[in-house]
């Protein structure tokens, strides 16, 4: 594909690289952990370009409906306040970075930061028209977002470099990796990415 060059209205959405996705815990991505040192170079590229970086959690209640001891599919994972809630500790967030927090409702099971927030709105309110996702997991949350996004209108640059998909079924992710592209979401690599050299307008 052509170098792809960042413009003022691109931000980078980093989706749940939370330590309960991450190996160790409650409900860990084969190779989640791999995501973090990826999405440090995008993080530190975008931070040079001056440009937002956004991050979601999923931010749960102890009774979400999504849980397996509430009949849910899922074990328990990232409940507000708790450890495996919290932000991968190697992940390089900057001070200024947006934090959405998602699925805060117990009866509701979305995977989608544009769900139940004003996300959409936030975005247009920033000039942002195209995001960058990365992060945690393929086959849920990443591509829940990136579905939304595009719906909503933004272009959708998917960093095939930095996601990981749980695989619930064998082949989920190369599936979801299909649709968001059969969508409109445009896969790329960080060799893609163009960074313009210090001074260049």
């Amino acid at each position: 594909m052509p170098a792809v060059v960042l413009t003022p209205e691109d931000a980078l959405l980093i989706v749940d690289v939370q330590n309960d996705f991450l190996p160790g815990g409650s409900l860990a991505v084969a190779g989640g952990d791999q995501v973090v040192p990826v999405l440090n170079r995008y993080i530190g590229i975008f931070v040079r370009a001056s440009l937002p970086v956004i991050a979601t959690r999923d931010w749960h209640p102890r009774d979400h409906c999504s849980f397996e001891s509430n009949g849910g599919i899922w074990p328990d994972h990232c409940v507000q306040g708790t450890q495996g809630a919290d932000f991968s500790p190697g992940l390089a967030l900057p001070s200024s970075t947006l934090v959405v927090s998602k699925d805060t409702l117990p009866l509701q099971s979305t995977y989608s930061c544009f769900k139940q927030t004003d996300m959409a709105g936030r975005l247009r309110a920033m000039g942002v028209k195209r995001l960058f996702i990365g992060g945690i997991a393929t086959d849920y949350c990443v591509l829940h977002t990136a579905i939304d996004a595009l719906a909503a209108g933004f272009v959708v640059m998917l960093l095939t470099d930095a996601i990981r998909a749980v695989d619930l079924h064998a082949g989920d992710g190369e599936l979801a990796l299909r649709d968001m592209t059969d969508c409109g979401a445009q896969p790329m690599t960080l060799d893609d990415l163009q960074e313009k050299e210090c001074g260049e307008r």
